[in-house]
């Protein structure tokens, strides 16, 4: 899945909670803390167009060329080690990815622009916000190899997920997988709020779907318990 022509086939209407718990029930990690949404309503998926940055040194460095190679549906993820210091995304950046197509970026570290990105409309997800720019300070060191985000390794090509409640990485060869348990988690949450309004209790409705073992790693999860 590593192509990003493939994101037409990639269930887009999975919230980042389901797939996090779908993960949690695999024993997989994939919850990437600390990243929220830069507004809210944002949302995207799509296969992770990795870049990795590092403090510049007198041989000097670029910020931001790398985006020339990013295609058109992918999510950049970018790992500046969670600084805050100094921005590795603005608004030249959030333009030329908008009107080329990319699907969002995910930054571990923070960006500037926002008003930018906001009337771009383009999807953004950081640590934090801050205006001081990352050049001669920080520099690209790599592009499209793995990344390591809050203990998870990410992968070019694995599908990154991200919403308002933040972002999760899902292993592209396990997302068939993934997505299959986190519909069926969302079919029991939607079971449970029915079996309430039909005068069922919340304990009730909860023992009845199987609700407080659903993430629960073991071979019953990878059934409908519906």
């Amino acid at each position: 899945m590593s192509d990003p022509t493939a994101t037409s086939n990639l269930v887009t209407d999975l919230s980042t909670a389901s797939v996090s718990d779908a993960l949690d029930s695999l024993g997989l990690p994939g919850s990437l803390h600390g990243i929220g949404a830069l507004r809210q309503g944002q949302r995207t998926v799509g296969p992770v167009f990795t870049v990795t940055y590092e403090p510049v040194d007198e041989a000097g460095g670029t910020v931001g060329d790398f985006l020339d190679d990013v295609p058109a549906g992918a999510v950049i993820l970018i790992d500046n080690a969670g600084r805050t210091d100094c921005t590795v995304w603005g608004g030249i950046m959030s333009q030329i990815a908008h009107a080329r197509g990319i699907a969002g970026t995910v930054i571990h570290g923070t960006c500037r622009d926002v008003a930018i990105a906001t009337d771009a409309g383009y999807p953004i997800w950081s640590v934090s916000r801050f205006m001081r720019t990352g050049k001669d300070r920080v520099r690209v060191a790599a592009v499209q190899t793995a990344v390591t985000v809050d203990g998870v390794l990410i992968h070019p090509g694995d599908i990154l997920v991200a919403d308002d409640d933040g972002a999760v990485a899902v292993p592209a060869a396990r997302w068939d997988e993934v997505a299959d348990i986190a519909r069926r988690i969302d079919r029991v949450e939607d079971a449970i709020v029915e079996a309430v309004r039909g005068g069922a209790s919340l304990a009730e409705a909860r023992a009845r779907h199987g609700y407080h073992s659903l993430q629960t790693p073991n071979d019953q999860t990878r059934k409908d318990p519906s």
